[in-house]
Protein backbone atom coordinates (compact mmCIF):
# COMPACT_ATOMS: atom_id res chain seq x y z
CA UNK A 1 0.00 0.00 0.00
CA UNK A 2 2.78 2.30 0.73
CA UNK A 3 4.77 1.72 -2.56
CA UNK A 4 1.41 2.43 -4.70
CA UNK A 5 1.11 5.86 -2.35
CA UNK A 6 4.82 6.61 -3.19
CA UNK A 7 3.85 5.81 -7.19
CA UNK A 8 0.78 7.90 -6.82
CA UNK A 9 2.85 11.06 -5.27
CA UNK A 10 6.06 11.05 -8.09
CA UNK A 11 3.49 10.82 -10.84
CA UNK A 12 1.38 13.45 -9.31
CA UNK A 13 4.51 16.00 -9.06
CA UNK A 14 5.59 14.79 -12.50
CA UNK A 15 2.88 15.85 -14.02
CA UNK A 16 2.52 19.54 -11.86
CA UNK A 17 5.83 20.31 -13.16
CA UNK A 18 5.08 19.61 -16.61
CA UNK A 19 1.86 21.48 -16.76
CA UNK A 20 3.90 24.58 -14.49
CA UNK A 21 6.56 24.20 -17.21
CA UNK A 22 3.91 24.15 -20.03
CA UNK A 23 2.31 27.18 -18.67
CA UNK A 24 5.60 29.08 -18.25
CA UNK A 25 5.98 28.56 -21.75
CA UNK A 26 3.38 29.88 -23.22
CA UNK A 27 3.53 33.18 -20.93
CA UNK A 28 6.77 33.95 -22.56
CA UNK A 29 5.61 32.82 -26.18
CA UNK A 30 2.90 35.46 -25.28
CA UNK A 31 4.99 38.22 -24.07
CA UNK A 32 7.59 38.33 -26.68
CA UNK A 33 4.74 38.04 -29.82
CA UNK A 34 3.13 40.99 -28.31
CA UNK A 35 6.77 42.59 -28.08
CA UNK A 36 7.75 41.56 -31.35
CA UNK A 37 3.94 42.84 -32.93
CA UNK A 38 3.85 46.58 -31.56
CA UNK A 39 4.86 49.18 -34.09
CA UNK A 40 8.30 50.68 -33.19
CA UNK A 41 8.43 54.69 -33.35
CA UNK A 42 9.03 56.43 -36.29
CA UNK A 43 13.19 56.99 -37.42
CA UNK A 44 14.19 60.69 -37.22
CA UNK A 45 16.71 61.63 -39.96
CA UNK A 46 19.00 64.21 -40.16
CA UNK A 47 17.32 64.86 -43.71
CA UNK A 48 13.69 64.69 -42.61
CA UNK A 49 11.81 67.84 -43.07
CA UNK A 50 11.53 68.80 -40.07
CA UNK A 51 15.42 68.37 -38.98
CA UNK A 52 16.22 70.20 -42.56
CA UNK A 53 14.39 73.36 -40.98
CA UNK A 54 15.70 73.62 -37.39
CA UNK A 55 18.99 72.62 -38.58
CA UNK A 56 19.10 74.29 -42.05
CA UNK A 57 16.65 77.61 -41.70
CA UNK A 58 18.14 78.92 -38.52
CA UNK A 59 21.68 79.68 -39.53
CA UNK A 60 20.27 80.87 -42.88
CA UNK A 61 18.44 83.31 -40.95
CA UNK A 62 21.34 84.69 -38.49
CA UNK A 63 24.00 84.83 -41.45
CA UNK A 64 21.62 87.38 -43.52
CA UNK A 65 21.60 90.96 -42.40
CA UNK A 66 17.97 90.97 -41.31
CA UNK A 67 14.76 88.86 -40.67
CA UNK A 68 13.25 91.03 -43.14
CA UNK A 69 15.16 90.08 -45.83
CA UNK A 70 15.23 86.29 -45.30
CA UNK A 71 11.05 86.84 -45.59
CA UNK A 72 11.50 88.81 -48.80
CA UNK A 73 13.73 85.46 -50.18
CA UNK A 74 10.99 83.24 -48.85
CA UNK A 75 8.69 85.81 -51.12
CA UNK A 76 10.55 85.98 -54.12
CA UNK A 77 11.59 82.45 -54.88
CA UNK A 78 15.32 81.76 -57.11
CA UNK A 79 14.70 81.72 -60.75
CA UNK A 80 14.38 78.33 -62.26
CA UNK A 81 16.48 76.46 -64.72
CA UNK A 82 14.93 76.44 -68.28
CA UNK A 83 12.52 73.53 -68.47
CA UNK A 84 12.31 73.70 -64.72
CA UNK A 85 9.20 73.55 -63.11
CA UNK A 86 7.76 74.06 -59.34
CA UNK A 87 5.80 70.95 -57.84
CA UNK A 88 4.37 69.17 -54.44
CA UNK A 89 5.30 65.59 -53.33
CA UNK A 90 1.59 64.05 -53.90
CA UNK A 91 2.98 60.22 -52.64
CA UNK A 92 1.45 60.03 -49.39
CA UNK A 93 4.21 58.36 -47.68
CA UNK A 94 7.15 60.43 -49.31
CA UNK A 95 9.43 59.53 -51.85
CA UNK A 96 13.39 57.90 -51.75
CA UNK A 97 15.35 60.37 -53.16
CA UNK A 98 18.20 58.79 -55.09
CA UNK A 99 21.24 59.51 -56.70
CA UNK A 100 20.26 58.22 -60.53
CA UNK A 101 17.38 57.15 -61.94
CA UNK A 102 17.38 53.64 -61.62
CA UNK A 103 15.72 51.01 -58.58
CA UNK A 104 19.15 49.83 -57.85
CA UNK A 105 20.71 53.32 -57.21
CA UNK A 106 21.84 54.23 -54.12
CA UNK A 107 19.67 56.24 -51.34
CA UNK A 108 20.50 59.40 -50.70
CA UNK A 109 17.77 60.89 -48.83
CA UNK A 110 14.16 61.28 -48.96
CA UNK A 111 11.44 63.74 -49.56
CA UNK A 112 7.87 64.31 -47.42
CA UNK A 113 4.54 64.65 -48.76
CA UNK A 114 3.33 67.84 -49.96
CA UNK A 115 6.86 69.00 -49.72
CA UNK A 116 7.89 71.69 -52.47
CA UNK A 117 10.34 70.58 -55.10
CA UNK A 118 11.16 71.62 -58.47
CA UNK A 119 11.28 68.93 -61.10
CA UNK A 120 14.72 69.93 -63.22
CA UNK A 121 14.15 66.94 -66.12
CA UNK A 122 12.16 63.97 -66.63
CA UNK A 123 14.29 60.72 -67.70
CA UNK A 124 13.53 59.76 -71.42
CA UNK A 125 11.02 56.94 -70.45
CA UNK A 126 9.07 59.31 -68.23
CA UNK A 127 9.88 56.68 -65.13
CA UNK A 128 12.30 58.76 -62.98
CA UNK A 129 12.50 62.73 -62.36
CA UNK A 130 15.13 64.66 -61.03
CA UNK A 131 14.41 67.26 -58.57
CA UNK A 132 15.84 69.88 -56.15
CA UNK A 133 13.86 70.30 -52.52
CA UNK A 134 13.46 73.78 -52.28
CA UNK A 135 14.19 74.41 -48.49
CA UNK A 136 17.27 72.72 -48.85
CA UNK A 137 20.19 72.02 -51.18
CA UNK A 138 19.58 68.68 -51.59
CA UNK A 139 19.36 67.05 -55.12
CA UNK A 140 18.02 63.73 -57.17
CA UNK A 141 16.24 61.33 -58.81
CA UNK A 142 12.60 60.39 -57.29
CA UNK A 143 10.05 57.95 -59.47
CA UNK A 144 8.06 59.91 -61.86
CA UNK A 145 4.31 60.69 -61.59
CA UNK A 146 4.67 61.11 -57.75
CA UNK A 147 5.07 64.85 -58.16
CA UNK A 148 1.78 67.82 -58.96
CA UNK A 149 3.28 70.63 -61.05
CA UNK A 150 2.24 73.81 -59.01
CA UNK A 151 -0.17 76.61 -60.85
CA UNK A 152 0.23 80.15 -61.09
CA UNK A 153 4.36 80.16 -59.54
Amino acid sequence: MNSIYSVFKFLVGFLLAIVLMAGASVAAALYFAAKLTTVPEKPMFSNDKTAVQVAGAKPKSTAQASPVSTSSDEQSPKPLEPGAYRALVTQPIGLILRDSGSRDSNRIGGVGYNEKVVVLEDSPDKEWQRIRVEDGNREGWVKGGNTAKVEGE
